[in-house]
């Protein structure tokens, strides 16, 4: 017997989208901001021996590199957040350890050549434990509880985002201007005012 009673529409979940701002996200600009620092100033200590007076095989070997680490650091960085994931994995992380452990043994034991970069390593140092302990966070926060990835910036206020840039980016100015500063080239940088101010002669003021 056919039942004439109207049938009730099957009902569907309802998704919600969450708003709220993923955290991740935020990490991730903060690992691309310390990143970036950590380079700089990588390579301002391989100026510093290359170019700062320091002679002999250990200075010039050293100042390679931390130029090439530095370099390493700028390009690794820039791959990082293009493509949302870390270039070298897990080598990677044991790179960022051994230089970490490289500054500390540069501060804790300076030589002669090392001895007047300790603010520069102890900035290098500030960054580079930063990268590892976003890292960290990241590997265990961007995975959610079902399994699925879900791609960076999802659920992201682009208000709150720009803040969260700002912030960042203010903390990493903070840590690495004093360790440019404290390095060769920023001994001989020109101060902010005097680019261009020719003296009655033609030539720059000293």
């Amino acid at each position: 017997m056919v039942s004439l009673r109207p049938t009730a529409p099957r009902a569907h979940p309802v998704v919600v989208q969450s708003t709220a701002p993923r955290a991740d996200s935020l990490v991730r600009l903060v690992t691309g901001f310390a990143g970036f620092g950590a380079g700089s100033v990588n390579l301002a200590i391989s100026s510093s021996f290359l170019a700062g007076g320091a002679s002999g095989p250990a200075a010039l070997l050293a100042g390679v590199a931390a130029c090439l680490w530095g370099a390493g650091l700028l390009a690794g960085t820039v791959a990082f957040l293009a493509k949302d994931r870390l270039a070298g994995n897990r080598w990677a992380r044991y790179a960022l350890a051994g230089a970490a452990a490289t500054h500390v043994a540069a501060i804790a034991f300076p030589i002669s050549a090392t001895s007047r970069l300790s603010l520069t390593q102890l900035s290098a140092l500030l960054l580079t434990l930063m990268i590892i302990a976003s890292l960290g966070w990241l590997q265990r926060h961007n995975t959610p509880a079902d399994g699925t990835p879900q791609p960076a910036g999802v659920g992201m206020r682009p208000g709150r985002l720009l803040l969260a840039a700002f912030a960042g980016a203010v903390l990493v100015a903070g840590i690495t201007t004093p360790g440019l500063a404290a390095s060769t080239a920023g001994q001989y940088a020109v101060p902010h005012g005097e680019h261009g101010n020719l003296a009655p002669g033609g030539h720059h003021h000293p």
